[in-house]
């Protein structure tokens, strides 16, 4: 049984000093070469990354973020991993005092964090009062490689011994059955998981960036040929084209960390500059006009500066994501026997026809919302919170997958 006990963030101030100087030391690029004022064409504004780090280096205060962060209860679990050896995974744990509470896992991606699941863990845990609704336990992990859990050690270490990590987490804590939500990174590990696991342990998850393929004649016959009588909407058509666009101008930063994340991997330890910039330019392009505030952002990234195994660290998932037989994403793409549900983000970068989703597995619930992008935990928490609460209530369409939870 893997050993759990209380932490507490607590980054040295030598860390947070060494932070400074570098900041105060920092060379930034020429003057803006964008096209336009507001333009990040080329990249983020330089005098936006020149004003924000001014403010991470003087008047942000950490301390008080900690503090802040510091009031959810987190734990390091100590969890062996088959052949690898033991590693520290940093969570939030917050148990519902309500009768009939179903175990959850909160699974976040690139460039987010634990800090994903700060905005709904205590609603979820508390519920709304309305009765037949579902409260539930709430897990939010860092990611290996990520936050305040061990390095990976190595390229070997990949979706498998993730999926691997979390399950033993929530044995660890008491949960032999529990449900998952993912988004991103945290998408593909829950669906190794729900491969490995489902539907004895995983019963059932609800993700926020499903990545479908086109459902094939082969394996699909009839979904194939429903998706040949369907005509696209223009929401479809609006969506298939950002993917598109994302496609050729955006996908820049997967091919370096999927084939040469070291390369990267030494400026993003070495030059906080360097690190806000590759961060920055995914919050803002990545969110429906998400009001980010200074600190906010700030905070994301510090999240990564001082994490346990290095700003560096997550590029190995990535290196993972194509170097494994089959790709992570087609492995993901996978026909899964799992009730699953899914919230659509019309702004996110990744968005494709609902009818492809139905390849995934047994879809028993789908919501589609106009507003919000791909960090919807942070973006659109009351939705993530409300799916989750219909998807498994007493009257909702995964309500099967966790009677014997609820019901002991």
């Amino acid at each position: 049984m893997a050993a759990i006990r209380p932490y507490q963030i607590n980054v040295d101030d030598a860390k947070i000093e060494r932070l400074r100087q570098k900041l105060a030391l920092r060379d930034l690029p020429n003057e803006d070469t964008n096209d336009g004022d507001d333009s990040p064409s080329r990249g983020p504004q330089v005098s936006e990354i020149n004003r924000l780090v001014s403010i991470w280096g003087t008047t942000y205060d950490w301390r008080k973020v900690e503090a802040r962060l510091n009031q959810f209860p987190h734990f390091i679990a100590s969890v062996n991993i088959d052949g690898f050896g033991t590693y520290d995974i940093h969570h939030i744990h917050k148990r519902s005092t309500a009768p009939q509470s179903v175990p959850l896992l909160f699974l976040h991606g690139w460039p987010g964090s634990f800090l994903e699941g700060t905005k709904i863990v205590d609603d979820l845990a508390r519920g709304d009062g309305t009765p037949g609704s579902r409260n539930f336990h709430v897990v939010v992990p860092s990611l290996i490689d990520f936050g305040f859990s061990s390095p990976s050690g190595g390229k070997d270490f990949s979706f498998e011994q993730h999926a691997e990590a979390y399950d033993k987490l929530m044995s660890a804590l008491g949960y032999n059955e529990y449900v998952v939500q993912g988004g991103d990174v945290g998408h593909i590990i829950t669906k190794f998981m729900a491969k490995k696991y489902g539907p004895s342990r995983c019963k059932a998850y609800h993700t926020n960036t499903p990545a479908p393929k086109a459902p094939n004649p082969e394996p699909h016959p009839d979904l194939a040929a429903e998706c040949e009588k369907t005509a696209l909407t223009d929401a479809d058509n609006a969506s298939l084209a950002r993917a598109g666009e994302y496609a050729t101008d955006g996908m820049g930063y997967f091919k370096i960390m999927t084939t040469r994340p070291l390369t990267l991997g030494y400026s993003l330890r070495d030059s906080p500059v360097g690190l806000l910039a590759w961060i920055y330019e995914k919050l803002r392009a990545w969110t429906d006009a998400y009001p980010w505030t200074d600190e906010e952002i700030l905070t994301w990234v510090s999240v990564y500066y001082f994490s346990t195994a290095g700003p560096e660290a997550p590029g190995n998932v990535y290196y993972a994501m194509e170097h494994g037989a089959p790709a992570a994403f087609d492995a993901a793409a996978e026909y899964t026997d799992v009730p699953f549900g899914v919230a659509r983000f019309r702004n996110d970068v990744l968005v494709l026809p609902k009818l492809w989703n139905r390849t995934l597995g047994p879809l028993v619930y789908e919501s589609d919302h106009e507003r919000g992008g791909h960090f919807a935990a942070w973006e659109r928490p009351d939705v993530i919170i409300a799916d989750l609460r219909n998807m498994f209530g007493d009257d909702g369409p995964a309500y099967e997958s966790v009677r014997s939870i609820v019901s002991v």
